[in-house]
């Protein structure tokens, strides 16, 4: 990511990501394909097979920097409970206009997260953590802000548990000083570099573990060490994005957000979850479809 598109350089987050910011998220294909793949990269490092032997079994998770919900949307249809975070009141808005299935609220991460002890089984974040090395205000300071978010993490996290988060360093220093900080709040774990031969492909996911010594842990493995490049920006399919494609079935394509079929499938997830659904009938999904038509009217 070059230095003069980086949101950060546009101002507190809660300003870079206003209304129209939110608007591109939730409507830009080519915007949702990279969120979607990226967080889909994360859930994948998450390894939440390992977390207890039960593959099947719903974890609780914290989506840090949930945004529109488009990571949270990879945690639901791994049949997954999670609750959102995110400072920018606009992503918020428009992830509940979406109907989306996490929790949500509005919270800056670097004044450290506010749940109980060892209440989440993993975390997962997208292109959020970097945020905690600026200093939009006086306040601010980037490296004490990092050690009060890592602390509270770390005593939100069961023990075992692990956080994946895809980030953006502007440079190596603060790739250096975001990981120092996580260890010297009891994390161990480290940097997984996807595609590290790349300028364009490159991502940095910090991968961490909770309450396992750093002799117990197995770093997963990176992608592309070889040299070879993802075509995901041609419209093909990285290796990962190929399996669950054929997962799916051949010729099948993840619903759209909001179609019907998508509206009928959030639906028997939350019944699941017990909550309570309205139930169907031949305008459902209707109001959506003409909200996203609105939408893009505006835009």
């Amino acid at each position: 990511m070059s230095s003069f598109s980086r949101p950060e350089n546009l101002g507190p987050a809660e300003v870079a990501y206003n209304d129209t910011a939110a608007h591109k998220y939730a409507t830009n294909t080519r915007m949702r394909q990279i969120q979607l793949q990226m967080a889909e990269r994360a859930y994948e490092l998450l390894n939440l097979r390992e977390l207890d032997g039960s593959p099947g079994k719903s974890k609780l998770i914290l989506d840090i920097g949930c945004g529109v919900g488009l990571s949270g949307q990879i945690l639901s249809e791994n049949g997954h409970i999670w609750i959102g975070t995110d400072i920018s009141r606009a992503m918020l808005d428009v992830a509940q206009q979406i109907e989306c299935d996490g929790e949500l609220m509005q919270h800056d991460m670097g004044e450290g997260l506010p749940f109980r002890a060892g209440m989440f089984d993993g975390a997962i974040s997208v292109s959020a953590l970097q945020w905690l090395c600026n200093a939009d205000r006086k306040e601010h300071v980037p490296k004490k802000r990092l050690m009060v978010f890592f602390q509270s993490l770390y005593q939100s996290l069961a023990r075992g548990a692990r956080a994946v988060f895809q980030f953006y360093p502007a440079n190596v220093d603060q790739l250096d000083m975001i990981t120092t900080a996580a260890m010297k709040c009891g994390f161990s774990g480290g940097i997984v570099t996807d595609f590290p031969h790349s300028t364009k492909a490159k991502k940095h996911f910090l991968c961490l573990f909770a309450g396992v010594p750093a002799s117990q842990i197995q770093m997963p493995e990176a992608r592309g060490v070889d040299g070879a490049v993802p075509a995901t920006l041609d419209g093909e399919f990285s290796g990962h994005q190929r399996t669950r494609r054929k997962v799916r079935g051949k010729g099948q394509k993840r619903d759209a957000v909001k179609s019907r079929n998508w509206v009928l499938a959030k639906k028997e997830r939350q019944r699941k979850q017990g909550k309570d659904v309205r139930p169907e009938s031949k305008f459902t999904a209707a109001v959506e479809d003409a909200f996203d038509l609105l939408l893009l009217l505006l835009l």
